[in-house]
């Protein structure tokens, strides 16, 4: 099991943290002494799962606030909630996703739903924290993406998928368009001279509900994604799914621009370590057209007191 460091005075910002690797990178950021935001959709079901760290964790600061990364309104009121108390954001885990819903869905702004609640909604809300970031001594930024960003594709041509959609099709592309959100943010703070550090990491095939509740949206049943359904993959427990996300987000040894996730059985299961980075988002200028796309798209862009 890793072993967080000591983060006493840290205070993080967890998106997804009512379940899966969200809720456990939360509790063990807490335990390790951080001052933890759960950012979660439903509130109901943040208090709950804050009430069951509290409880194995007495003493540990946790507070629950609303962010719904599928509506831009809703990531900038969560956004500005945080920079207005004026405290320097130590970490942003940028967790939260949606996985291949069966058919094509939207959200409130109109992006297809996995496009816009998986790249767009956390794009906007890294952003949009930047002046709580950089206010603080060393920010990170962890961004989840996933092993299927490898198969993943940036149709610029068709972003939302309107033209065809296909759900891992979607997904793929998302979790790439993560991977390079993180390499781009990395980027421009070595540009910039930001103390800013981005890492992006994957949980391999973590067992969670993500397998289940995008697939089942729109259905009577729940249902599992065609990829997930491959019961002769090699799964592991969300305990050690969640450790690359967490090397990223609070290990010393963590690199600028690196890449973390499992190292065991195809990258699926195992002890964290540095992962291939596709070369999809090792291109410099794809990474910074895809930044901008997303500014177009979403009307964020970097604070002009550090663009």
């Amino acid at each position: 099991m890793y072993d967080v460091p000591d983060l006493t005075g840290t205070f993080a910002v967890v998106t997804g943290a009512n379940s899966g690797t969200g809720r456990e990178a939360a509790r063990r950021l807490a335990a390790a002494g951080a001052h933890v935001v759960m950012a979660v959709r439903t509130v109901a079901k943040g208090e709950a799962a804050r009430a069951e760290i509290l409880a194995e964790h007495p003493g540990t600061h946790l507070e629950v606030r609303r962010v719904d990364l599928a509506d831009l309104a809703s990531v900038q009121e969560f956004a500005d909630g945080i920079v207005a108390t004026g405290t320097p954001l130590d970490l942003l885990v940028n967790n939260a996703g949606v996985m291949a819903p069966p058919t094509r869905m939207t959200t409130a702004d109109g992006f297809e739903l996995q496009f816009g609640s998986n790249f767009l909604g956390p794009f906007a809300l890294t952003v949009r924290l930047l002046p709580a970031l950089l206010a603080a001594d060393a920010p990170r930024v962890a961004t989840m993406s996933s092993g299927t960003a490898n198969m993943g594709r940036i149709d610029f041509a068709d972003l939302q998928s309107e033209r065809r959609y296909g759900p891992m099709r979607a997904y793929a592309q998302s979790k790439l368009a993560d991977l390079m959100l993180a390499r781009q943010l990395a980027d421009l703070a070595v540009e910039r001279g930001w103390a800013l550090t981005s890492i992006a990491a994957h949980p391999g095939y973590t067992r969670t509900n993500l397998q289940t509740a995008g697939a089942s949206l729109g259905r009577d049943k729940p249902k599992r994604s065609l990829l997930t359904s491959l019961d002769f993959l090699p799964t592991q427990g969300v305990g050690q799914g969640t450790e690359p996300l967490l090397f990223a987000a609070a290990d010393p040894r963590a690199e600028q621009g690196a890449y973390y996730g499992p190292s065991k059985r195809f990258g699926l299961v195992g002890p964290t370590a540095p992962a291939r980075i596709t070369k999809r988002a090792l291109d410099p200028a794809s990474n910074a057209r895809l930044w901008a796309e997303a500014e177009r798209l979403t009307d964020v862009r970097l604070p002009v007191h550090v663009a």
